[in-house]
């Protein structure tokens, strides 16, 4: 969700997806931008025979087709979980048995004052029926040849799918080599 901008900040640009916020500095220097965006939910999602559910769709910010988790914005009344199942959903045409919240992290303190909402989603398999229909252009990839060789795959780049992964490692519910099991 878009965060309320600050006293001292002014909305220079509105689009539907962010804003880019121009706020003072002391002394009436150059104006420190701000981008504030929409929340937004990653979600390294699990088959029950532990295939990683991935997605490869093209990007126009990268002008390349990527390799990524399944993602998207948080819509407005949506908890991140809620946005998590909607997603998984919309991009894979999966469903699953559990969501775990693995953390919350910033894009980046830097510039950015949204939210990365990462999920493990355990025990998914194809929805019988689905909700939502999937989305044109995403194409779905069973991976299943683990974390180490993902992350040497060239069109898998995407630093927020890279925090997913590591926080899934680092806690244990995701194992870094395909011949370790979790």
């Amino acid at each position: 969700m878009m965060k309320k901008s600050g006293s001292n900040r002014e909305a220079v640009f509105t689009s539907p997806w962010f804003q880019v916020l121009a706020e003072s500095t002391p002394g009436g220097g150059p104006p420190h931008y701000v981008i504030q965006g929409l929340d937004f939910v990653v979600i390294v999602a699990l088959t029950r025979q532990d295939q990683l559910l991935l997605v490869r769709q093209f990007r126009r910010a990268a002008g390349a087709i990527t390799l990524e988790l399944p993602a998207g914005h948080i819509d407005p009344g949506e908890t991140p979980e809620q946005a998590a199942r909607r997603e998984l959903a919309e991009e894979t045409g999966y469903e699953a048995d559990h969501f775990e919240l693995l953390a919350s992290l910033s894009p980046s303190v830097a510039r950015f004052t949204n939210r990365m909402w990462c999920f493990l989603a355990t025990g998914a398999r194809p929805a019988p029926s689905p909700q939502t229909e999937r989305e044109a252009g995403v194409d779905l990839i069973l991976y299943d040849r683990g974390v180490q060789e993902l992350i040497g795959e060239k069109d898998f780049y995407s630093a927020p799918n890279y925090a997913a992964l590591l926080v899934a490692v680092l806690r244990g519910k995701l194992k870094p080599r395909p011949d370790l099991h979790r």
